[in-house]
């Protein structure tokens, strides 16, 4: 049964899909990029926080 769920939901997943990709026609590789490139933004901008909160910890443990 479990089995048959994952399928449904699965199957779901995809005819939603393939719903949205009719709708947007040929605006769909511009949304994905746009997706893609908004993430990539978030997850660079957090890494360079992460970064420089390092090199302050760093820097506070290490006083030269």
């Amino acid at each position: 049964m479990k089995t048959f769920g994952y399928f449904v939901l699965f199957m779901a997943i995809a005819v939603i899909a393939i719903v949205l990709g009719i709708i947007v026609g040929d605006y769909g590789a511009w949304y994905f990029s746009w997706l893609i490139g908004s993430v990539m933004m978030i997850l660079v901008a957090a890494a360079g926080g992460v970064l420089f909160d390092a090199q302050i910890e760093d820097r506070v443990r290490d006083p030269q």
